[in-house]
């Protein structure tokens, strides 16, 4: 769309994905693991996505054709319908993230409480937890107590309860 943060990404309802010759049509997350021909990094926003024309880090046109309701997630295989196509391996793009170090196991999960109550997407490791940044919800978890910090990163989320990885 016009002002997209994503320039290198067009969404599908903009053009037709079929519309570009010799397009990488990517159509499914492979399961073994094979030696990648190129790499396409994404923000997570755009790893949710189903239907996406893309633009891989070499330059070369793809289309995403995936099944809905996948979530690509960083070092994931793409591959096409035929077998010895080109290998894509996604790549999470760094993006801006609020960060929480905490070795207080019972603040880190009265933090994850709170953010989980507003439906966030959050990552959470064993010490630590991040956030697409947001200045209120930093405000809010210094209220708590913790020190929250400005971070450019990777951001892997929780896929959820109901995903079926959790």
């Amino acid at each position: 769309p016009p002002n997209s943060p994503w320039p290198s990404v067009i969404f599908c309802s903009e053009a037709g994905l079929d519309s570009g010759k010799g397009m990488i049509r990517l159509t499914r997350i492979l399961d073994r693991a094979l030696s990648p021909d190129a790499t396409l990094t994404l923000t997570l926003a755009n790893r949710v996505r189903s239907r996406l024309r893309v633009t891989l880090d070499d330059g070369r046109e793809a289309g995403l054709f995936l099944e809905r309701g996948l979530s690509l997630k960083d070092g994931d295989l793409l591959g096409g319908e035929e077998a010895g196509g080109p290998v894509i391996q996604v790549r999470a793009a760094p993006e801006r993230l609020s960060v929480a170090d905490c070795s207080d196991p019972l603040l880190l999960a009265r933090a994850c409480y709170h953010l989980g109550n507003r439906h966030l997407a959050i990552q959470i490791q064993a010490d630590r937890l991040s956030y697409l940044q947001d200045p209120v919800l930093d405000g809010m978890l210094r209220g708590l107590g913790l020190a929250v910090r400005d971070e450019l990163g990777p951001f892997e989320p929780e896929p959820g309860a109901y995903a079926g990885g959790a």
